[in-house]
């Protein structure tokens, strides 16, 4: 395992998958969700990364779940790296949670609305780690360049981007596709996020909304255009996650679903 994970495995054949629970919810749930994705993707061949946030700082209503502490659930992070010797990738959103979180991980995630706060991308360059930064519902894809340039500028070549849909009105994001070469041109890995595009953010309730029975669409557009990795969330029981629950996939969805990506992906490359 190297820390320069993404680039590593980048060069693969297959699209690779960031993939796991929206935020750590406990040490069971998050081996046996690990568990089961490493054993599909091993089958696969789809280089894997274990996806699951520590804390989640950006909710709605202030008696939303945010987790089950921050040290509990970097710990967890670090028991799936050891348990199943995939790496691991969380969210961190302030420069004082970079160090914190790189003893625990492999890649540090830039959530969309920080995408921009530049000692942020400072302090998570400066850990070497790699970085993967989520681009802003706000942003141009053209725009992106200039988050990757501070982590280079920092001294970090450790970069990726996910594209994660823009702001369509106010209830709404759609993804354009033309985004996924445009960024690739920066010369770094590029991953489409297929749940997160299609959350229905604002909801009179105060509960983010979704669209997971888009989630093949999405993810199947993307392997098209030729991304390099595909990130989504999954959970065995979406309906009882605390958090983003309303577009997640259903993990026992998640085999058909890469089964068909790896088969649309083994076409494209034939051209």
């Amino acid at each position: 395992m190297t820390d320069n994970i993404i680039h590593s495995i980048s060069a693969d054949e297959n699209f690779f998958l960031l993939a796991g629970p929206c935020v750590i919810e406990g040490e069971k749930m998050a081996l046996d969700i690990a568990e089961n994705i490493v054993k599909l993707t091993e089958r696969l061949h789809i280089p894997y990364i274990f996806k699951g946030s520590y804390r989640k700082a950006n909710r709605s209503r202030i008696d939303s779940f945010t987790g089950i502490g921050d040290m509990e659930a970097l710990a967890v992070l670090a028991k799936v790296r050891e348990a199943f010797g995939c790496p691991v990738v969380t969210d961190i959103h302030s420069a004082e949670e970079a160090a914190m979180a790189a003893d625990f991980v492999d890649v540090l995630q830039i959530p969309a609305f920080l995408c921009r706060q530049t000692d942020l991308l400072v302090a998570a360059a400066r850990t070497g780690k790699t970085v993967n930064i989520k681009k802003g519902q706000f942003l141009s894809p053209e725009a992106m360049k200039y988050a990757v340039q501070k982590v280079r500028d920092a001294g970090n070549d450790r970069v990726a981007v996910t594209e994660r849909g823009v702001s369509f009105g106010y209830h709404d994001l759609i993804v354009d596709y033309r985004g996924i070469p445009q960024m690739q041109s920066f010369g770094y890995p590029v991953i489409l996020d297929a749940t997160h595009s299609l959350q229905q953010p604002n909801q009179s309730a105060g509960v983010t909304g979704g669209q997971p029975e888009l989630i093949e669409t999405i993810a199947r557009a993307g392997i098209a255009v030729g991304v390099d990795g595909l990130f989504l969330e999954t959970h065995p029981e979406p309906a009882k996650a605390k958090s983003d629950g309303a577009n997640m996939l259903p993990l026992a969805q998640l085999p058909e679903l890469l089964e068909r990506l790896c088969a649309i992906r083994a076409t494209v490359a034939r051209f």
